[in-house]
């Protein structure tokens, strides 16, 4: 009876390990991401190499680059109220402010950016013409 229940602590304490070093929550170093997200265009498709920069009270805390997938993560980030920004070339800037990140607490931020078509090709006032 007693190697029954020493079989089943063993039992549940191994599936307890098992759930921990699965949770989809912790990164690779078994911390906890601060704030992930995916940036996406409006055709849903995924944008890589967005640069998104995080303020904490008006000074650059850090910076990271999306990946092949649009994904990107901030590990790590202080406590406290956030302003994020995503810029690329050929999109609109996207601006999120009074985003609260906690202390131990994963959050996802998703973004959609709108490609910027604020300008047009004309030809040039100075084209030269054959005579």
């Amino acid at each position: 009876m007693k190697s029954r229940i020493l079989l089943l602590v063993i039992f549940a304490f191994s599936f307890g390990i098992a759930q921990a070093s699965t949770d989809p929550d912790v990164n690779a170093k078994g911390k906890k991401d601060d704030l992930v997200g995916i940036v996406q265009s409006e055709s849903k498709k995924p944008i890589k190499d967005v640069n998104v920069t995080a303020y904490l009270v008006s000074r650059k805390e850090k910076s990271v680059v999306t990946e092949e997938d649009g994904t990107y993560a901030f590990n790590e980030l202080k406590p406290g109220t956030y302003k994020f920004v995503f810029e690329k070339a050929g999109f609109k800037k996207v601006t999120k402010d009074k985003v609260v990140v906690k202390t131990d607490e994963a959050f996802q931020l998703n973004i959609e950016m709108i490609e910027n078509k604020g300008f047009d090709l004309l030809p040039s006032p100075l084209h030269f013409t054959d005579f």
